[in-house]
């Protein structure tokens, strides 16, 4: 747990910083991943003010998400707005949608709209809900490649790294979405690659995210011991209640190697990064 900060009511709240690569190490208390921010406690809000001197937050989800659960506000901090995808992108991402609701386009994203608040209700049937999204195929290991490879995705992605690079000396960056696993993680991805780390240190940050939420996740395989799911089913019901797979990761690393040759190949040509930004990232981030 060397990577955890302490932000109350702000789940999945860690760091990059302590990681080694090669012979150095990412500096700590300057790069946050979390969840979403909007239930965390004046005390995670103080912390962010006094002690890490955050500069920036980017906020990953989708505008709709954004207004329906506000970021705080945080003294001192520039808020950045850079959705990874928007409800009309679920038509491309999720092709079963449209077979699942029927109807014109605009319907089709209207109850997508509904299907989000659905998500965020607390009282919804989510076992329901997931049974019905499983059926029709809207849930696969194809959606981090759709993340990197859209146009609003990659536009999210600059954002983030463009921060990165005008990020002031003492101050701290934190960007998040709703898990703090999807969205963020492939921007954990794309930076810890910019700095030279190995394959095995990227998939090592990201199924941290099984260990944090291990207890919910401990949970749901209890609620569901009894349906004796097939182990396919099993992992996508993970993944969609807070936990990660392999699979959506290697899917997402394997497919920028065999576009652009590297995650560096994809840093290069999509989000317009030279190599001496590369060195700018490292002599920033490493010691």
């Amino acid at each position: 747990m060397k990577h955890r900060i302490d932000l109350p009511g702000i789940g999945n709240a860690r760091e990059l910083g302590n990681y080694i690569i090669g012979d150095r190490i990412v500096k700590s208390s300057v790069l946050l991943r979390t969840a979403r921010l909007d239930n965390a406690d004046p005390e995670a809000i103080k912390r962010l003010e006094q002690e890490y001197h955050v500069q920036t937050v980017i906020d990953f989800r989708m505008t709709e998400e954004q207004l329906q659960m506000p970021d705080p506000i945080i003294q001192g901090a520039e808020n950045l707005r850079a959705p990874v995808m928007e409800m009309e992108d679920t038509l491309e991402l999720n092709p079963g949608i449209k077979k699942t609701f029927g109807g014109a386009e605009t319907d089709v994203i209207e109850k997508s709209r509904d299907m989000l608040a659905m998500y965020n209700d607390p009282k919804v049937d989510r076992m329901a809900m997931f049974n019905m999204m499983y059926d029709y195929g809207m849930l696969d290991d194809n959606t981090y490649v759709f993340f990197l490879l859209g146009e609003r995705g990659k536009s999210a992605y600059r954002t983030f790294f463009d921060a990165l690079f005008k990020l002031e000396p003492g101050r701290a960056i934190l960007w998040h979405c709703a898990d703090g696993k999807d969205r963020t993680g492939c921007a954990a991805m794309l930076l810890l690659f910019a700095l030279g780390a190995s394959r095995e240190t990227v998939m090592e940050d990201y199924l941290l995210t099984n260990i944090y939420n291990a207890q919910k996740l401990d949970a749901i395989r209890q609620q569901v011991a009894h349906l004796n799911f097939e182990q396919k089913k099993l992992d996508t019901l993970l993944f969609m209640s807070g936990g990660v797979a392999e699979t959506y990761m290697n899917r997402a690393v394997d497919t920028l190697i065999e576009r652009y040759g590297s995650v560096i190949g994809y840093l290069k040509q999509e989000l317009g990064i030279e190599e001496s930004g590369l060195d700018a990232l490292r002599a920033t981030f490493l010691i």
